[in-house]
Formats: structure tokens, sequence, C-alpha cells
């Protein structure tokens, strides 16, 4: 798996969700929009039956969609519909590991796909490992953002106020707003439930940095896959430094201290099987890696994380 927002040639993306914040059950409705063969036709999303299939407003479809693609829930195939992942084949059938989005493991695994790997979410991404303030506004947020954007190779510019509205809905995605509104408009976002970001006064944020309790072992190791396959996938040792402070890295995204990424790092050996385990030897802090099957040991990974 490669973190889209590090790699070579990404194309940044900072709209598509129309404003909305994901909500709980969004994903496990657009799965169930299936075919047979694990496909979902394009035109459930277009189609005049839209509104009433997914019971929201036509916007909130799209927005619908937009999250799927953003969590790699649904990927562009080789057909003109989308193709589920086998990630989602596993979470959301209705004997699957969670279909209803009840483990808090679901939640982390979104924020992974979101800030972790930044496919369609390049403010996710930046915000979780490029800003390093300890409190911040929205409005300290824009000008980095619009620097950071500026630096790829994009046909048109992006405006100011797609990176407001972008910012905004991020920030909304953890710290929901309160105040008067409808109730569907302040509906709780999936990922409210992680406590990573805090609203410490008046339009003033802060990252919550520390340990994650419902962050389980599983889910922290699935991302450190990703996150060493994307850094090098032929390494057989990984430093510490790089696990806690790397961008991209568990430790960045999970908003995780020293201390707590250690806590877990000491059980690797007998909770990965020996495929992965911890070393420190004369101060060199270090992972060490077997010889393995990628896809296989995170497919194992993640049914730990629900386990």
């Amino acid at each position: 798996m490669t973190i889209a927002a590090i790699s070579p040639g990404y194309t940044p993306h900072f709209s598509g969700h129309e404003t909305f914040t994901l909500r709980q059950m969004w994903l496990k409705k657009v799965f169930d929009q299936k075919t047979e063969t694990n496909r979902i036709m394009k035109s459930v999303f277009t189609d005049d039956e839209s509104i009433a299939r997914f019971g929201v407003g036509k916007n909130m479809v799209a927005s619908m969609r937009h999250w799927a693609l953003a969590t790699n829930l649904i990927g562009e195939g080789q057909s003109d519909d989308y193709e589920l992942s086998p990630t989602a084949q596993k979470i959301f059938p209705n004997d699957g590991l969670d279909p209803y989005s009840e483990n808090p493991t679901t939640a982390w695994f979104v924020h992974w796909q979101l800030a972790g790997l930044g496919n369609r979410s390049t403010t996710w991404f930046w915000l979780f490992n490029k800003v390093t303030a300890p409190n911040f506004t929205k409005a300290d947020l824009e000008k980095p953002l619009a620097d950071f954007a500026a630096k790829f190779n994009t046909k048109r510019g992006i405006s100011p106020s797609t990176l407001t509205r972008d910012i905004d809905t991020c920030i909304r995605s953890y710290a929901p707003r309160s105040g008067a509104g409808s109730p569907e408009d302040f509906a709780e976002p999936m990922l409210g439930e992680l406590g990573l970001i805090s609203e410490e006064g008046k339009s003033t944020f802060a990252f919550r940095r520390g340990p994650k309790p419902t962050l389980s072992d599983g889910m922290f190791i699935y991302a450190l896959i990703d996150y060493w396959e994307a850094l090098d996938s032929t390494a057989n040792s990984m430093a510490f430094e790089s696990i806690v402070y790397g961008e991209g890295s568990p430790g960045r995204v999970f908003k995780l201290d020293e201390e707590s990424v250690a806590e877990r790092l000491f059980s690797l050996d007998d909770f990965t099987g020996g495929t992965f385990s911890w070393t420190d030897t004369a101060g060199l802090r270090q992972v060490l890696r077997k010889s393995w099957n990628g896809s296989a040991f995170r497919s194992w990974m993640l049914e730990k994380a629900y386990a």
C-alpha cells in the first residue's frame, strides 16, 4: 500500500465531500449496493433513484461516494463500475468484522486511510503530518495549506475558498461544531469518537497526543505495515524514531507519544508470531522484520484488530 500523499506524481485533492463529514452508516450503505461480483455500479450514485436509495439529499449522495473513494472502500476498476476493496469485503458484510461500524477499530481504520494514506484527502494527511503547533485556528492553517498545495503541479489553481471549506470539514470530522442548526447538519461524525482533536477555546483547536486506549494493537501494526512498505518495502529494520515521528507514520498519524509507541512495540514478537520483533541494543532502538507475505500478514492483523 502506497502512502499517496508522499508518492511521486501525487495530485492533491481538496473537494468532493460537499462539506459533509463522514457519518457512521454511510460506508455500510454504500457497501450494500454491491453486485454479486463485488462491484458497485456508478449509476447508483447518479440515477433518479439515488436519493431514495440512500435516504439522503443529492449532495449527500455525492459526499457518500467521495468518502467511499477516499477511505478506499471502493476504487476505479477495469470496468466502468467501482470495485470493492478486499478490506471492505472483510469489514462490511452482514457477517463481517464490523458491518455497522460499532467497533472503534473501524473509525481508526478510516482515520488511517484519510490521514495516513491521503488518497483524496490531502488536508487530512497534511494536518496530521505537517502541522506541529500545539494550538491552532482554522485561519492559521489556510496559508500553510495553500503553500503546500502550490508545490504540486496542478492544471488549475486551488481557490482559497475551496481550502477554507476543506479545512473546516476536516476539523469538524474530529471536533464537531456546537450551536444551533438542523440535527442532520450537526450529526456526530464517524471520527469524532477518536478524540484526536479538541476545541480548546473559541475557534482554537489542539491535537490530543498520548495513549489511545481504543486503538487496538492490530490496527497499529496494520498501519505500520502500510508505512513500512511505502517507506522501504525491502528493509528488514526500522528505527523507533521513524515509527514515532516519521511523516505518514503510525505515531504521527495516531498522535501517540514515545512511551505509548514503545509499549506497543515491546510485545510485537508475541503479537505477530515473530514476524516483527523489538530490539534495544547499545541504545539503538528498532523493529526487525522477517520475510513475509505482506498481503496475508496485513489481512491477519486486520482480523486481530477486531478480535
